[in-house]
């Protein structure tokens, strides 16, 4: 049985739902080209920080706020190795995969606040994107002072950038913001899609400085409950929006998952990093297979299963049923943690399982 693959999102013609989100290897020629033949739909190329845009501005006699004045200062201290390509290269790359790749190039702009540095989102787009993803860094909670000051925030950033171009916006939202769907709805004015959710680092406490630290690892595959049910309520309060769901999508099941939740594509990038291009033709085979098994012709006859809903009352029976669930530990393996410590007494935990 033939089985068409091909979708939109957000005015973007995919010949798959499976979406390269941005790292590194989106960045390589070679790679690019095996996600293309590995059947990806999109990619996203990684993404430009505020502090290479700023250091662009400046070379180029741009005004600045005085918070961008603050922020290039800091920009001029980060080590060559860790700032990524500068604007020129940046522009460079977007050029060469938007000619090159059958497939549209997304590039990603990331940043912390609004500012002068969103004017280059114009750049990007005559360089040859083929749509811009957005990632907002959620401000400290210092900056305002209620979550409707947010959001407003937000809402007047991708306001600002969809007024200056005419490729398609995707902004990328973290998991902090309180109000996600009536977020959602609000943007709709100015972004042609969302993805959720962006990835921030891990903190952690080094207990020799006694400072804090930022940790970043790949996403554990198996872990896409936790963004289902947001993206559900997003789908459903929002209907109109187009939503790319990205978070622990490893396999062929999660992709139907996403998809079944409200998503109109998967965007994959630890599972890309961790096994490389070929992951891509996995999942699409293995997505064709569920469909076959289900007699499905193309992602409409899937997209017609949704929404998915609780009843309340069965919502509420699993609730309970889950909280006073009794174990038997005798059945259930455990990981007990042994507590050591250094010569200092920090404490060391070696994991056994029993």
């Amino acid at each position: 049985m033939s089985i068409d693959l091909s979708t939109h999102f957000g005015g973007l013609h995919l010949q798959s739902p499976i979406v390269v989100g941005s790292c590194p290897m989106t960045a390589e020629e070679p790679s690019q080209v095996a996600l293309v033949s590995a059947g990806a739909g999109a990619i996203v190329l990684p993404s430009l920080f505020q502090e290479q845009v700023l250091l662009w501005n400046d070379r180029n006699g741009i005004a600045f706020s005085a918070q961008e004045q603050a922020l290039l200062k800091r920009s001029r201290r980060v080590p060559v190795e860790n700032a990524g390509l500068d604007a020129e290269s940046y522009l460079e790359m977007v050029t060469r995969a938007s000619t090159q790749l059958s497939i549209p190039a997304i590039a990603s702009l990331n940043g912390e606040s609004g500012g002068h540095w969103l004017e280059f989102a114009k750049e990007v787009e005559q360089a040859g994107a083929a749509a811009i993803e957005l990632c907002l860094q959620p401000p400290p909670p210092s900056v305002y002072g209620t979550a409707r000051e947010v959001e407003d925030a937000v809402v007047e950033v991708v306001t600002k950038i969809d007024h200056a171009i005419k490729i398609p916006l995707f902004v990328k939202l973290h998991r902090s913001y309180t109000r996600l769907s009536q977020l959602s709805c609000r943007l709709l004015s100015g972004a042609q899609g969302l993805i959720l959710f962006g990835r921030l680092p891990d903190t952690d406490i080094s207990l020799d400085t006694f400072q804090l630290k930022s940790e970043w690892t790949l996403t554990e595959p198996g872990t896409i409950s936790k963004i289902i049910g947001p993206v559900m309520q997003v789908h459903s309060y929002c209907p109109g929006m187009p939503l790319a769901a990205c978070g622990g999508i490893g396999t062929s099941i999660d992709v139907v998952k996403a998809l079944l939740a409200g998503a109109d594509v998967a965007m994959v990038t630890s599972a890309v990093c961790r096994d490389g291009p070929t992951v891509v033709r996995t999942l699409i085979d293995g997505l064709r297979n569920f469909m076959e098994r289900h007699r499905m012709k193309s992602l409409d006859d899937l997209f017609e299963k949704r929404p998915l809903e609780f009843d309340s009352e069965s919502q509420r029976n699993d609730y309970l049923k889950g909280l006073t669930a009794r174990f038997d530990p005798a059945e259930v393996r455990r990981k007990v943690s042994r507590l050591h410590g250094d010569r200092w007494g920090h404490p060391t935990s070696d994991v056994v399982a029993d």
